[in-house]
């Protein structure tokens, strides 16, 4: 891939995750020059610029020499790699040196080309500077984070590499890379912008969409082994309070509906209405789909956007400070993901429900053909119900919280790299209730003689290759923990169609 102005999400994804190759287009460069050039002529000058020439933060005011503008790069980055936790996985460090790499190229930092070079050649060598996951407030940029990520830069830190964590320097020399002595402004263009918020979003965005379309899938499998109707995914009822979102999920309902035997063998069964957690798919996953787009847009927006500050302004001259840095477009956007993640979840564990229960259902209880000695199904749904509640807290929104740093220099902050941290975690948990929900699903499936619709019968089939009917009980989680790989790769969603 050539690196330019812009980035989409499947660009994003196909380099932090597929390991696509990515080089500085011609164009890139010159821009970086050019930038570059204001910088060099403004310490050639003598004035004193905030970012380069002075201190940062409560320290602004303090005038450094020419002399020591390699020593306050330097010291800029070791002193802000203070983060805490477990390491970033690889792929959230891949998608940092990308986004990090993106946001230089545009030509409004004043770095050298060498810095975005060896961004890349590392990104390129599969060598992931260990940063831990924890540090940021998210105000002026992933602070404590991406400091980590330049301690590599400069030969300091640790690298993950070939499967195993090694000094920088010795996988930098292994590599044949030298590491960078910084110059002006190089180090906090390096450490000041919103990529791991980033990363961490785009991620989870495209996880998230592809647990929307199997979590209507889940939700499809349940309607036809509950003799669910098929009349409130009708376009012309949705179509009456036409969100995108509903009429979108409502589409892919009645496509892996389409052709059921299932539905025409209770047509006059006299049922009047299902419940809310069966019926109201579209319009609650729907929610959850405009949610998705307009996460989306954010997206699109912050992978084509200059986050460091000051910016550079080669056409005049003038070195800017801002607050492009500040997180709040993206914690705001975590923070209504988590919801909108949590509630396919909540749906999800409340259709357990209905298919566990007797008296809803009117299957064997707990889907146990021989209940009594055969517990069934019965603590799967405990399990959803454990993970829905524990994203009932993990929801609360991050972004509303604020703790003033820098000596109330910057007083406010927007938390959102936590926020997209608990997206994370939200996805994950709701992955495992989505697998449950099918799980559940196609063991009451196996009490129906007819034909499922075409989605639901493919989803189904595939299911039962590598999850065996209940007969009795039996060590359920090795079942479950393949049934989820099918929905966390997305494969169950391809093979529905």
């Amino acid at each position: 891939m050539i690196l330019d102005r812009s980035l989409s999400l499947e660009d994003f994804i196909r380099v932090a995750r597929g390991g696509e190759k990515v080089e500085l287009s011609d164009a890139a460069r010159e821009r970086i020059l050019k930038a570059r050039a204001v910088i060099e002529r403004i310490v050639e000058g003598g004035a004193a610029v905030y970012g380069i020439n002075t201190g940062f933060g409560k320290f602004a005011s303090v005038r450094v020499g020419n002399d020591e503008l390699q020593q306050l790069q330097y010291n800029l980055i070791v002193s802000h790699a203070i983060g805490v936790g477990d390491s970033l996985p690889a792929e959230v460090v891949r998608g940092m040196l990308l986004l990090r790499a993106v946001s230089l190229c545009q030509g409004h930092s004043g770095v050298r080309p060498e810095v975005v070079e060896l961004l890349l050649a590392l990104l390129n060598a599969g060598a992931h500077p260990v940063v831990p996951a924890q540090g940021s407030v998210g105000a002026s940029g992933d602070l404590a984070p991406l400091a980590h990520l330049a301690l590599a830069l400069i030969g300091l830190g640790e690298i993950e590499y070939g499967g195993e964590v090694r000094p920088a320097a010795d996988v930098l020399a292994e590599l044949n890379l030298t590491p960078l002595t910084l110059q002006a402004k190089e180090g906090l263009a390096l450490i000041n912008g919103t990529q791991l918020m980033g990363s961490l979003l785009g991620l989870a965005l495209a996880d998230a969409r592809t647990l929307l379309g199997t979590a209507n899938l889940a939700a499809a499998m349940t309607v036809e082994a509950l003799y669910g109707s098929h009349q409130p995914f009708r376009a012309d009822l949705v179509g009456l309070r036409p969100h995108p979102g509903a009429v979108a999920v409502a589409e892919q309902l009645r496509y892996f509906l389409q052709d059921s035997e299932i539905a025409p063998s209770h047509a006059e069964c006299g049922k009047v209405q299902d419940p809310y957690s069966l019926r109201a798919v579209p319009q609650v996953h729907g929610a959850t789909h405009d949610a998705l787009a307009q996460a989306a847009r954010i997206l699109d927006t912050e992978f084509a956007s200059v986050t460091d500050n000051p910016l550079v302004f080669p056409e005049t001259g003038e070195v800017v400070s801002g607050g492009n840095f500040h997180g709040q477009p993206l914690a705001v956007t975590a923070d209504a993901l988590k919801v909108a993640v949590a509630e396919l979840g909540s749906m999800g564990e409340r259709r357990c429900e209905q298919l566990l229960n007797p008296a809803l259902s009117g299957l064997p209880g707990f889907l146990a053909a021989h209940g009594g000695l055969n517990s069934g199904m019965m603590i799967a749904q405990y399990t959803a119900a454990a993970l829905v509640s524990e994203n009932k807290v993990l929801a609360h929104p991050a972004s509303v919280d604020s703790i003033p740093t820098s000596a109330n220099q910057e007083d406010h902050v927007s938390m959102g790299a936590h926020g997209a941290r608990q997206l994370r975690q939200i996805l994950g948990h709701v992955q495992t209730v989505v697998s449950i929900e099918l799980l559940c699903a196609a063991q009451a499936l196996d009490f129906q003689q007819l034909r499922a619709g075409v989605g639901v019968q493919a989803a189904y089939e595939r299911i039962r290759e590598i999850v065996p009917s209940m007969e009795e009980d039996r060590y359920y989680r090795p079942d479950l923990l393949r049934l989820r790989e099918l929905v966390v790769s997305g494969e169950l969603l391809e093979v529905a169609g």
